[in-house]
């Protein structure tokens, strides 16, 4: 039994903490304190604060980690600093969110290192990460909770208590997630990211995938791997224009990719076909398609259609979350709703509090999250070497 009252610490004040923090507040049913924000950035960490109703704000990771009062660190910066931030709260006996994906390589904070570091270089260093985590959260008394948000969609879960109850074959995914750019300056540089769109867009569908695989291979008793990668990515957004017809692009790559194909062969047979992109207009999709031997699932995991609005005018709307990507909110549109439950950021929140207080598991352990990067470093490597990565 854990304690009655669990202390957070949040580390940022982005988009990640804002769908992490209104998860919390609507998972209900473990008492929470929110005391810290912490952020380097004094008054952006104020603003989120006093939003958000936390007790005070930091400045120093060190002062919060420190913090006897603290519980549950909450880590929604960018992933160059997961593993160190992970390492550190872990350490000091903290339970910690690391926010996907888990890692990556980042080199330092050198430029372009995405066209002159070799992916299988950048395998080899991130798999030596892994390893330090993964001891290290071996000997901590702390938890480590991975937040990936489709895993707990509302959709993903209903389909995952039926493949439970029916124990049925998965034979073949595929699935995309495209949007029209990213909310961050940072994505168009590896160094940020440790990748681009395969890293922020398509490890969501990716990472449901392997979920659900997962989830069968409970269901059925059987040992299911990926057995093999095969990848294809590239720059579509620099496809050759005319002049006037680059006017709706938003995605800016340096180093990284804006568009991945990804093909996985699973060691029983069965594969799965994921692609993402963020050079696309249209809005955001998220869809995932399941063929099972005896039944299949559509999944459409942004439910944006719940509500349609037109507005003359966005006078008083300032505060109003609208979407993702901060879409127009004159004319004719489709607003999020509820976007923090249907895309699983409550659902994850409420796994990880109920396990902080009663130790019950979660849905997406250390040893997922591990998986799934290194299968994404993997498709990183069979688009550069034009070649199956067998894993």
């Amino acid at each position: 039994m854990g304690k009655d009252v669990i202390t957070i610490g949040t580390v940022g004040y982005g988009y990640g903490a804002f769908l992490h923090v209104n998860g919390y507040k609507n998972a209900g049913g473990i008492p929470i304190r929110l005391k810290t924000v912490c952020a380097r950035n004094a008054e952006k960490a104020e603003a989120f604060r006093a939003k958000y109703n936390y007790e005070q704000i930091c400045t120093s990771y060190d002062e919060l980690v420190a913090d006897p009062e603290i519980d549950l660190i909450d880590i929604s910066v960018p992933p160059r600093l997961h593993i160190p931030y992970c390492i550190q709260a872990l350490k000091a006996g903290k339970s910690i969110i690391c926010e996907k994906p888990i890692t990556g390589y980042f080199g330092n904070g050198t430029d372009n290192i995405g066209k002159t570091v070799s992916k299988a270089q950048m395998w080899e260093e991130m798999d030596q990460q892994l390893t330090e985590l993964k001891k290290v959260i071996h000997e901590s008394k702390g938890k480590f909770f991975y937040a990936e948000d489709f895993v707990y969609a509302t959709p993903v879960q209903k389909a995952a208590e039926i493949l439970r109850a029916k124990k049925s074959k998965i034979m073949f995914m595929n699935g995309i997630e495209s949007i029209i750019g990213s909310t961050s300056e940072a994505a168009s540089e590896w160094k940020n990211f440790g990748g681009g769109t395969t890293m922020r867009n398509g490890i969501h569908i990716l990472s449901t995938m392997m979920y659900l695989k997962q989830v069968e291979a409970q269901a059925r008793g059987e040992k299911i791997t990926v057995k093999s990668v095969m990848a294809e990515m590239g720059q579509i957004s620099k496809v050759p224009l005319k002049e006037g017809e680059k006017q709706y692009a938003q995605a800016h790559p340096n180093d990284v990719e804006d568009c991945s194909n990804i093909i996985l062969t699973y060691s029983d047979g069965s594969m799965c076909n994921i692609i993402g992109t963020d050079a696309v207009v249209g809005g955001s999709a998220n869809h995932i398609n399941v063929a099972c031997n005896d039944m299949k699932f559509q999944m459409n995991l942004t439910q944006n259609d719940l509500l349609k609005t037109y507005c003359c005018d966005d006078n008083g709307l300032d505060g109003v979350y609208w979407g993702e990507l901060n879409p127009p909110k004159t004319g004719w549109n489709n607003v999020f709703v509820s976007d923090e439950v249907i895309r699983g950021y409550t659902g994850e929140m409420k796994s990880f509090l109920e396990s902080m207080a009663y130790g019950t598991p979660t849905e997406t352990p250390f040893e997922l999250a591990y998986d799934i990067i290194r299968v994404v470093y993997a498709a990183f490597r069979s688009a550069e070497e034009g070649r199956r990565i067998e894993l």
